[in-house]
């Protein structure tokens, strides 16, 4: 069996939580379960209306084989709640693989796990990364020991793709991909910052909802 483990939380952003368990779910032997604050809880992403129900709480989890933690403007908030940030820690001592998405990696930092490892996030964010003393890549996705980052939003499908070869073969893996038809031809080739120019650069910055800034030392 492979136990997933997905945190979720208000304002998360829905594609990278979804992006992933739509991969690893295809694994034959996956079992995964939405892990919140309080299970039975719903949380609610405010720009697309979604809301998605956590199964179990963080009492009720202490050991995965996979934890996935999404990013979203929510995740600031979580960066500062030690209880959250136990039950990261808790958890990643059990897995084999511990992966975020976008800025996912940040409570990852937040909970002392990614000091001077290499390490991914949105690349509006690396900054906030850094600061929680991961060393920022601009890579879709980066690996390191137990590890797997991942960078914005749909870097999530990349990152899984990937872990599910490692963890049932690249077979199977190149199965889901065809599976879920995951051929990439975006119509912009604007998708970086270094392709889309500092103009956009700094239009996508500023529309930013909020930093997402780590607590006072």
């Amino acid at each position: 069996m492979l136990r997933i483990a997905a945190l979720v939380f208000d304002e998360l952003t829905p594609l990278d939580l979804v992006g992933p368990l739509e991969v690893l779910a295809r694994a034959p032997d996956a079992q995964i379960v939405l892990v919140g604050e309080r299970g039975g809880e719903f949380v609610r992403d405010p720009r697309t209306h979604l809301t998605i129900r956590a199964e179990a709480s963080f009492g009720d989890v202490d050991a995965t084989d996979v934890l996935v933690v999404p990013g979203g403007p929510g995740i600031q908030r979580l960066c500062r709640d030690e209880r959250a940030l136990q039950w990261v820690r808790r958890i990643h001592a059990s897995t084999s693989w511990t992966t975020s998405v976008c800025t996912g990696s940040l409570l990852l930092g937040a909970a002392g796990l990614l000091t001077g490892a290499p390490a991914t996030t949105h690349w509006a964010h690396r900054e906030t990364l850094e600061r929680y003393g991961a060393v920022y890549r601009a890579a879709r996705y980066v690996e390191h020991e137990r590890f797997i980052t991942a960078a914005g939003v749909s870097a999530g499908i990349d990152m899984s793709l990937a872990l599910l070869a490692k963890l049932r073969g690249e077979q199977l893996a190149k199965a889901v991909q065809l599976s879920i038809e995951y051929d990439p031809q975006a119509p912009f080739d604007s998708g970086t910052p270094a392709k889309a120019g500092p103009e956009l650069v700094e239009r996508v910055r500023a529309a930013a909802a909020r930093p997402l800034e780590p607590p006072p030392p």
